[in-house]
């Protein structure tokens, strides 16, 4: 069955009869040849017609003719017809063999951004099943974003929750995007670098965590040729070239391993693997190689039978040629997150050259390429859904809880891509349920990815029953077990080393709410200041408000203080835009008389605030030293002393988020000091230098020592608790007297 009458053009007119006899003439002439790109209807239809039935069929047909009639007009960069390109979607989405739905929001997933139709007109033509998709798919182009960053950024968050209630989105959307990959060579270079850098950095992981290999290849290397055309096109040519050299080790290997199966008759499909360009590139750069070593590793593909069958496969294999020490993966017993499963093995093939193999059953080979796409049937109910397709949906639904926990749009992306990583640890938990985790995890990401109240109440963890710090990195086979208390809560210092979305959405989500009201007194001291030095009162009149809450997507004052605080707001360029309502005629603003422009009163630290001030633990500030504050997104104001070398690296780098800080005049509480001695290695000096700090009126929080290889002298190290710079003058005066003691000094950074 055709979606188009044979009397239609494509752009999906119909004839008058007076055209059509001037175009049997015209085909009577000339033969008509399709222009190269332009995506064939029949070819749709024949592809759909396999296993739709003819219901579905005319729906799809339906939907066809009504994007033909929006599109009517429209031509791409290449000067095609537009509708050209949502039958090239669907077509990639009918490889997949997708439902009738998705081939419909295929077709129409561009009427709604480019043509204006309302969801309410596809509900009522198509059903809200196909709107929704077609909804999920299309861009926020009504809504005013303060960058262009922001509007992409919101655009992705609503595609990948849309995503998470239904994984046909994304199907879509990457068929899409492979699509505009394949013809991007109309578009202007940099419009070319920023379509092929967003797909390696969002859609390309996508693929591959969907499992969908063809089309993460296929992406990868289109990214790969528009951003870096130079390097793409030599490896190319060098590719093509070594080709010819490579012809006999291949058929050497391939026979000897036919004829070796054969022998143990087990029957299988054996072929050569060929490596993507992006794919030698990034081994390159990684590892370091020239092009021919990596070239020199032969890949070969063995497709069997049955599971039992690939452990027989691999034992012959291994009879064959010598394996590598090292070089073999289980990818069947522990599958990838993305459900690959294959056995991996690397051997010492003829002439010395190493081989790797792949050892896979048909359906894990359907798996491999297609992913969660692969025997493609919708359906509703969890239960339903094949192993594979519940993992995925478990990863979707923690979208849906990064969301929630999650400030903004941007913030959302960041978590997103960061769970977005190819490469795996898999660990397990005491009772040895497999946890996959991104590679550089840690144990502190493990107790999140088991529950967020697991991970907010975590205060120590056992990594194959010994104690070990919530820090420590993960690596394949540990078995991690949590200890929480109920008392503890997250710490804002644990933003610094965990890896997963999870676990850092969860962190400054509750960061920012139990800390509400210290973050909106530091937001609203930080703002006053800013617009005191632009010579404007503080307090704003109520049309000033109404428009700075209009224009800046805040709720209300406290929460845009509560973000000037928590630095993901920043209070100088706040001022700036209010500072900037002055051209309304609406809105005047108060000026402040005893304001000097461009001057800013530092901020006063009193060291008891809480998580929205910090002291730097890298150089642990004290009263007296000179002070600098750095607004963190998520974290507040990081005070540091003002030689800090931290402090002066990062400096150079956001200068703006730098601002003037003093100590306050009263300071009721003790603060934390690092200081290091060299000592004699003699009986009795520990105690000696521990009762002279006890005398001294100061606290010890921590000690460690280094001993020299001769043990004649040890460096001790303290981290002691004192008042204030005066403090710890007097106590080093007093412990250079102790006998023993060669050396004081206050440890820096």
């Amino acid at each position: 069955m055709n979606l188009i009458p044979p009397d239609t053009t494509l752009s999906g007119t119909p004839k008058t009869r007076s055209s059509r006899a001037a175009t049997k003439a015209q085909e009577a002439e000339v033969p008509v040849t399709p222009a190269p790109g332009v995506a064939s209807v029949s070819h749709l239809s024949a592809k759909l017609s396999e296993y739709l039935t003819p219901s579905e069929l005319k729906k799809v047909k339906e939907a066809y003719r009504f994007s033909d009639e929006m599109h009517l007009g429209q031509v791409r960069k290449s000067g095609e017809p537009y509708i050209s390109h949502p039958i090239a979607v669907a077509e990639i989405c009918a490889d997949w063999k997708l439902d009738a739905q998705a081939i419909m929001a295929a077709l129409l997933h561009d009427v709604m951004e480019d043509q204006d139709v309302k969801k309410d007109e596809l509900i009522e033509r198509f059903g809200a099943p196909v709107a929704s998709l077609v909804d999920g798919l299309s861009k926020l182009e009504k809504i005013e974003f303060q960058t262009l960053i922001e509007a992409q950024a919101e655009n992705f968050r609503k595609m990948l929750l849309a995503m998470a209630s239904d994984v046909r989105v994304i199907l879509i959307k990457l068929a899409d995007r492979l699509h505009n990959m394949r013809t991007l060579e109309h578009m202007t270079p940099a419009k070319k670098r920023r379509i092929a850098s967003e797909t390696m950095e969002v859609y390309v992981p996508i693929a591959h965590r969907l499992g969908l290999n063809n089309i993460y290849r296929e992406l990868q290397d289109l990214a790969f040729s528009h951003l870096y055309p130079v390097r793409y096109r030599t490896l190319s040519k060098a590719v093509k070239a070594a080709r010819g050299n490579r012809r006999e080790v291949v058929k050497k290997i391939l026979e000897s391993v036919k004829n070796t199966l054969a022998t143990a008759e087990l029957p299988a499909e054996v072929y050569g693997r060929e490596k993507t360009l992006y794919g030698i590139y990034k081994k390159m750069r990684s590892k370091h190689l020239s092009f021919s070593q990596v070239l020199d590793v032969y890949g070969f593909r063995v497709v069997v039978d049955s599971f039992a069958n690939c452990y027989v496969a691999l034992g012959t294999l291994h009879g064959l040629y010598k394996p590598m020490p090292g070089k073999f993966k289980d990818y069947i017993a522990i599958r990838k997150l993305n459900g690959y499963q294959s056995l991996h093995t690397t051997l010492i093939g003829p002439y010395g050259t190493p081989v790797e193999f792949q050892i896979r059953t048909q359906e894990m080979h359907r798996t491999a390429e297609s992913g969660v796409a692969a025997h493609w049937l919708y359906k509703n109910g969890e239960a339903n859904l094949s192993d594979l397709q519940q993992k995925t949906h478990a990863w979707l639904q923690s979208l849906l809880d990064i969301q929630q926990q999650t400030g903004d749009s941007a913030e959302f992306l960041e978590h997103v891509k960061v769970d977005l990583f190819p490469d795996s640890v898999y660990v397990f938990t005491p009772k040895s349920k497999i946890i996959a985790l991104p590679r550089g995890a840690t144990a502190l990401d493990f107790a999140y990815t088991i529950h967020t109240g697991i991970g907010d109440h975590t205060v120590s963890v056992k990594i194959n029953n010994e104690p070990a710090s919530l820090r420590t990195e993960l690596r394949n086979g540990d078995i991690v077990e949590i200890v929480t208390n109920p008392d503890s809560k997250p710490s804002p210092t644990w933003l610094a080393f965990v890896r997963t979305g999870k676990a850092r959405s969860a962190i400054r989500h509750h960061l920012r709410t139990i800390n509400l009201n210290e973050s909106v007194e530091l937001g609203r001291e930080l703002l006053a200041q800013a617009l005191t030095a632009l010579n404007i009162q503080p307090d704003l009149p109520e049309p000033a408000v109404e428009k700075l809450l209009n224009e800046s997507s805040a709720k209300s004052m406290d929460e845009l203080y509560a973000d000037i605080g928590i630095g993901k707001r920043m209070a100088a360029l706040v001022a700036r835009h209010i500072f900037g309502l002055v051209d309304d005629d609406l809105v005047s603003l108060p000026a402040n008389p005893n304001a000097t422009p461009g001057e800013l009163d530092p901020v006063t630290i009193y060291g008891s605030e809480g998580v929205s001030v910090q002291l730097a633990p890298c150089c642990l500030p004290i009263p007296g030293d000179q002070i600098i504050g750095q607004l963190r997104r998520d974290q507040g104001l990081i005070v540091h002393t003002s030689d800090c070398a931290s402090a002066k690296r990062l400096r150079g780098k956001e200068p703006d988020r730098w601002i003037a800080v003093q100590w306050g005049g009263e300071l009721n509480r003790r603060f934390d000091c690092r200081i290091r001695l060299l000592i004699n290695n003699e009986k009795g000096i520990l105690a000696r230098v521990a009762a002279e700090i006890g005398e001294s009126d100061a606290n010890i929080s921590y000690v460690g020592m280094d001993e020299d290889e001769e043990h004649v002298m040890t460096q001790l190290r303290f981290t002691i608790q004192i008042k204030d710079r005066v403090h710890l003058a007097h106590l080093i005066r007093n412990l250079r007297r102790v006998v023993g003691v060669t050396r004081v000094e206050r440890e820096r950074n």
